[in-house]
């Protein structure tokens, strides 16, 4: 499991992303199960996912933000990253965030990419 624990602060709202190469939904499963266990994560607001596989099936799950599993999708598709999981977790601040929150799941997702170019 690669990890960034903190990315950005927004009006009280904090984010982090995660990830690893996966190859089945098995996977995705068992990765989101061991996130989860770490207390921290299982108490964020949400743990919004996306990957591609192989085979060119595309799973996604906004996690109750609307839209931003979708956003990860894109941008996995857009660099044409295959068998990589990419978490983005959110603790919510407070405040409503509005159509910034997109912009900083965008923001998690390519520190992750670029800071794990290989997986």
């Amino acid at each position: 499991m690669f990890q960034i624990a903190h990315v950005l602060t927004d009006r009280g709202s904090r984010y982090a992303v995660s990830g690893q190469g996966v190859e089945t939904e098995a996977e995705i499963a068992d990765f989101l199960k061991a996130l989860k266990r770490n207390k921290k994560f299982a108490k964020a607001t949400h743990n919004t996912w996306a990957a591609v596989l192989a085979d060119g099936t595309q799973l996604k799950n906004d996690d109750g933000e609307a839209g931003a599993g979708m956003v990860i999708l894109r941008m996995l598709e857009r660099a044409e990253r295959r068998n990589l999981l990419v978490v983005v977790t959110r603790w919510y601040g407070g405040k409503h965030l509005g159509g910034d929150r997109f912009r900083h799941v965008q923001t998690c997702v390519e520190d992750f990419l670029a800071q794990h170019p290989s997986i």
